[in-house]
């Protein structure tokens, strides 16, 4: 039986010096690049997330009379920008082993390549940042960021370039541009007419803030501005914002009454499940707000509740059109 190639990216894998949907990919001088699959369908996918585990599971179809090789790319969620402290996280990174990525096809355990880009958009700057020395994993702290220490004649160009910019995130001090993404990459090969399941684990990454700008003093403050974003993002309505009030409401004003929250930003590409030949057969997604006094918001239509912390969205042929951005809320008081 003929072997059907679509990607021949093994000897540019080490060549070229993400959590997420499987995806096709092809790998090249330019890096990584998800692309639809014409022959590969993607027909259950069952995705849980929460701030402590996501855990996914594929099953994937070559319904053709032929063997198709391909090479697969799990991209995890972009990196927090400049962390103050590298260890947080990049230290984590350089293999992931901190946050316990593990993959099983068809029940076995796979190893897979991890590849690192420099990404500003949708634009790869990995080459063009270490030909001048920097690194792909920056940071906040002065000495991990590479602009930290240029004079205002030094920094002009790079701020011109678009490969610096002064952040108000930052205090308006010069940081990069990019962000780090993250692929694994594996080498899969799918028997004419067979069927392979997938199942991905790990801790995600997660984003956050011991405060929040949901505050009613803070949205009044900024009436199309805060909220506005949080309703675009994670498509925060009414209700949720009725109960943040209902919650943190403090009529005595007493600093013992004062009830506090912070938020949990957590992401997942979900975009890259599009990429497949038609759309997906059956997609059930869980949310876990983690604790029952928790609120979350997400946008997903179709959201019922399962249980005290967990949300459920089942679809039949799913083409996901964005990524899935989840936002928690906790709240708690001091003693």
């Amino acid at each position: 039986m003929p072997r059907a190639a679509l990607l021949l990216a093994a000897g540019l894998l080490l060549a070229s010096p993400i959590a997420a949907n499987d995806s096709e990919a092809e790998i090249g001088l330019g890096g990584i690049v998800l692309k639809p699959s014409t022959a590969l369908r993607l027909l259950k996918e069952d995705l849980y997330l929460s701030a402590e585990l996501v855990k996914v599971d594929y099953l994937f179809e070559n319904p053709t009379d032929d063997y198709v090789d391909a090479t697969i790319a799990f991209p995890m969620p972009r990196q927090p920008r400049g962390l103050v402290a590298r260890d947080l996280y990049y230290d984590n990174t350089e293999n992931w082993s901190g946050f316990d990525f593990s993959t099983h096809i068809d029940g076995r355990p796979v190893r897979l390549q991890q590849i690192d880009r420099a990404m500003i958009g949708d634009r790869d700057v990995t080459d063009l940042i270490a030909s001048r020395g920097w690194p792909a994993a920056w940071a906040f702290a002065e000495e991990l960021n590479p602009f930290a220490a240029l004079s205002n004649e030094e920094l002009a160009p790079l701020l011109a370039e678009g490969l610096a910019v002064r952040d108000p995130l930052f205090g308006e001090q010069p940081v990069p541009v990019w962000d780090l993404v993250t692929y694994f990459v594996r080498e899969q090969s799918f028997a004419p007419h067979s069927k392979v399941a997938v199942h991905h684990e790990y801790v995600p990454m997660i984003g956050g803030s011991a405060g929040s700008a949901l505050y009613p003093q803070y949205r009044s403050e900024e009436p199309d501005g805060i909220l506005a974003e949080y309703r675009k993002k994670y498509c925060l309505d009414d209700g949720i914002v009725a109960g943040i009030d209902r919650r943190v409401a403090n009529p005595g004003g007493e600093e013992a009454g004062q009830t506090y929250m912070g938020e949990t930003w957590l992401s997942y590409v979900l975009s890259s499940g599009a990429n497949w030949h038609g759309p997906i057969r059956d997609f059930r997604l869980v949310v876990d707000k983690g604790s029952p006094d928790n609120l979350v918001s997400f946008c997903m239509d179709g959201v019922k509740k399962i249980g005290p912390t967990r949300f459920e969205v089942t679809k039949s042929d799913f083409e996901p059109s964005r990524d899935l951005e989840v936002l928690i809320i906790s709240f708690y008081r001091y003693d």
